[in-house]
């Protein structure tokens, strides 16, 4: 792969194959034996009434509405007329586009139990096992260190593996995404006034791809969304947003034990933002299947494991974490791992083990540990 079809620090190789870590990331996932167990078959089945549960509470705000319109069809001739249609349609496309409703509820039911972060951690484990079978022909010493059994120190220090009171939850969950339901409602709503509101979104879309992928591929989206009906570019800016959130709270069990300031955080996202994007936007097409999304959140959960892996150098012991977060806020083989073939990025953490400056002999000694 070439690095041609670059835009800034988003490059089309890192989305592409962020993309493809979703489907190598799901297959590996649904693999794991320790998943299938009793507990899982009910969190599955929780999975799913919680679904139904989120299609229920969306749909009252338009159920409500069509039966107040039913009841003024008694009293006006409403066959003749578009308006009530109108409306409906109007508040589904708020409902499900402009402030994400079913996304945020399936966020929220993270913030009620620890079993996501379980999940992410037993996918971790797995992961490590995985590798460890596939390279148990190659030289032990030449293997990288294992991200389980270090990461599972910080357990403590974790408040995703902590569950939470209800009313804790909602705080978390409003302190999260009200602020972003409020933006996106208000800049819907000044995109509806007359003359300038045609370009509300097109400068909404400029503000945000200008700081992701600079000033030129930002001027041609400008340009190019003020020709785009508005429902359209609605779904294209909440798409965007939806994977950037997404991808945070996935990676939400690993940085709540790595604890980066919100600095390093912002330059580690920023370093890693093209195969992050690809990674959350496949997901997110497929959140929005009926009843399935959550259960679809638990396997996106599950790959991120495996995401980590490939992004991240693996952590070392909590007394050495300072030096680490230095480090590890820049992904130093980038463009190796995206100019890989998909089928030998498992080489990548053995013939990049020989360049890591700051490895040391402890670090050795537990890329060996294989119980």
């Amino acid at each position: 792969m070439s690095n041609s079809g670059s835009f800034g620090s988003f490059e089309l190789n890192s989305i592409v194959r962020g993309a493809q870590l979703t489907v190598v990331g799901a297959n590996r996932a649904l693999q794991n034996p320790n998943l299938f167990t009793s507990e899982l078959y009910k969190q599955a089945a929780l999975a799913v009434v919680a679904g139904l549960a989120i299609r229920l509470l969306v749909a009252i705000p338009t159920i409500g509405i069509r039966v107040l319109l039913q009841f003024l069809g008694l009293f006006i001739d409403l066959s003749e007329t578009t308006w009530d249609a109108d409306i409906i349609d109007g508040i589904s496309f708020i409902e499900n586009s402009v402030l994400q409703i079913p996304f945020f509820l399936m966020t929220f039911i993270r913030q009620l139990s620890p079993a996501m972060d379980h999940l992410f951690m037993e996918s971790l484990q797995w992961v490590d096992q995985t590798y460890i079978q596939k390279h148990k022909t190659d030289d032990p010493s030449q293997l990288r260190a294992m991200y389980y059994p270090n990461l599972r120190m910080y357990n403590q220090q974790a408040p995703s593996a902590q569950k939470k009171e209800p009313y804790q939850a909602l705080k978390a969950f409003c302190f999260r995404f009200g602020k972003k339901a409020a933006v996106s409602l208000g800049v819907y709503l000044l995109s509806l006034l007359p003359y300038v509101g045609r370009f509300v979104l097109p400068a909404a879309s400029f503000y945000t791809f200008n700081k992701a992928v600079g000033l030129p591929p930002a001027l041609l989206i400008f340009g190019s969304s003020i020709f785009l009906p508005k429902r359209y570019l609605v779904m294209f800016l909440q798409s965007y947003f939806s994977s950037r959130t997404l991808m945070r709270e996935l990676l939400d069990p690993y940085f709540s034990r790595i604890r980066y300031t919100p600095e390093q955080k912002k330059q580690w996202f920023r370093d890693r933002e093209g195969v992050l994007f690809g990674f959350a936007f496949a997901f997110v097409s497929f959140l929005k299947i009926p009843l399935l999304g959550v259960l679809i959140y638990g396997i996106a959960e599950a790959s991120t494991a495996y995401l980590v892996t490939k992004i991240t150098e693996p952590p070392p012991e909590p007394q050495r974490v300072e030096e680490f977060k230095k480090e590890d806020i820049h992904w130093k083989n980038k463009h190796e791992f995206v100019s890989l073939p998909l089928d030998a990025i498992d080489k990548l953490n053995t013939t990049l083990k020989e360049k890591r400056h700051s490895a040391t002999e402890s670090e050795v000694k537990t890329g060996r540990q294989f119980s």
